[in-house]
């Protein structure tokens, strides 16, 4: 008889859970308290009251009930407050209530306690930045490189742009990693004067506001929390998972290491510097065959021991410092977890078997085809796909054929550095 699991939340992470499940023939049931899928993806109302649905085909979005949070004083009664998640329901409803959405013009205060970096999605020669950024190669370098080094190089990369000092957006901390902001408008508004980056606030009145280092009130009509969120297990005993300084005591952030059973895992409970489906579908194929039996955790005093040298965020010096409560190198820690299920992509027999994958696969987008070479969930589409992905990112945009100009050297540019690459990889 196949194993029943239970899942809570049909989110992204709780799909992917489910279709993992399901791909290992085990039974599952997903619990979900809104009317609709998609978890964090899409805007919907709440039910009045959490029940449980039954899908054939879907599953859990991370075990957890997230609430906004806010660190400046606020009034209780204060009548036009929203968090982030709800306010464009919020921003339609009062458009359409005068008909006005094209017409609107908003003033727009963006209070920064500690600046941010700004990254447009086009990276240099009109690249998609995550696919320049989230390679094996880059990866292994940034690794390799120390900390301060590393920071400086992003830093000198990003304010190339547009320099963030100028921008009153320049990060106070940039010693520890912090999730940069992705948007290629933010930089017009400020310097049209449509957004106007203020500091953390003072005060908030009925009507207005006051931020830190002045005095001057700022009229104000709506307040929009995008301030964080904390974490909370609320259907859960707390002895199962408990929450302490932004941490739960997750092996692999996956299972909780004081259970003498592995009957319960949390997926999509990290914050990786890269795409989080992926991540969380990831994690689920690892989870789900340690649910089933086919992978064995280690025993519980190596996993707590694990987890509390995550707690104590200790910087080895090395590469970007991920200091901050969930945070991940993305590309490491896949490769970990693939590594259990014997599903991480071997480069150097790949380098002996299909050398074009294997520097496709070094140099080019770690994309999640690269999960799908080998092992459970093999897919043989996958070669394919990796080495055709680029063609497909720019088949969207080449709505106009342009003749372009035949470089005389490319050919022998490429031999060269195929043969830099080659010789790279037999020394890894």
């Amino acid at each position: 008889m196949a194993k029943r699991v239970a899942i809570v939340g049909a989110g992204v992470s709780g799909l992917a859970s489910i279709k993992c499940c399901l791909e290992e023939g085990l039974e599952p049931t997903c619990f979900e308290r809104s009317n609709d899928l998609g978890g964090l993806w899409r805007f919907t109302e709440h039910v009045e009251e959490g029940r449980a649905s039954l899908y054939k085909s879907v599953v859990s979005n991370s075990c957890k009930e997230m609430s906004c949070y806010s660190d400046f004083p606020f009034p209780e009664d204060y009548p036009n407050y929203v968090p982030n998640s709800q306010f464009l329901e919020y921003l339609k409803m009062y458009a359409n209530q005068f008909n006005l959405l094209k017409y609107i013009q908003f003033k727009v205060f963006l209070s920064t306690t500690g600046g941010a970096w700004v990254m447009s999605r086009i990276s240099t020669r009109g690249l998609p930045w995550d696919m320049v950024f989230m390679t094996r190669f880059q990866n292994m370098f940034r690794n390799s490189l120390p900390t301060p080094i590393v920071n400086w190089w992003m830093a000198r990369n990003i304010n190339s742009w547009f320099n963030h000092a100028h921008f009153g957006l320049m990060p106070e901390d940039r010693t520890q990693l912090k999730e940069p902001v992705i948007n290629d408008e933010l930089p017009g508004r400020i310097i049209t004067g449509k957004v106007l980056i203020k500091p953390s606030i003072k005060e908030v009145k009925e009507n207005s506001v006051i931020f830190k280092c002045t005095s001057e009130e700022q009229p104000i009509d709506i307040i929009v929390f995008a301030t964080g969120y904390t974490f909370a297990f609320p259907f859960l005993d707390e002895a199962a998972v408990k929450v302490e300084d932004g941490q739960a005591s997750l092996y692999k952030y996956i299972f909780p290491a004081h259970l003498e059973k592995p009957t319960l895992a949390v997926i999509g409970l990290i914050k990786p510097l890269g795409s989080m489906i992926p991540t969380g579908e990831t994690q689920a194929r690892w989870a789900v065959r340690v649910l089933k039996g086919v992978n064995k955790l280690p025993p519980q005093s190596v996993m707590i021991e694990e987890v509390n040298a995550r707690k104590e965020n200790r910087p080895n010096g090395f590469g970007l410092c991920y200091c901050k409560a969930l945070q991940s190198d993305y590309i490491t820690y896949i490769d970990d977890l693939l590594t259990y299920i014997n599903a991480k992509p071997n480069l150097l027999s790949l380098l002996l078997t299909d050398p074009r994958l294997a520097l496709t696969v070094f140099f080019g987008p770690c994309t999640p085809y690269q999960f799908r070479l080998t092992g459970p969930g093999k897919w043989k589409g996958a070669r394919n796909a990796i080495l055709t992905q680029w063609d497909r990112t720019f088949n969207t945009t080449k709505t106009r054929t342009v003749q372009e100009s035949p470089f005389p050297f490319a050919s022998l540019l490429t031999i060269f550095l195929v043969l830099l690459a080659a010789i790279f990889l037999v020394f890894l």
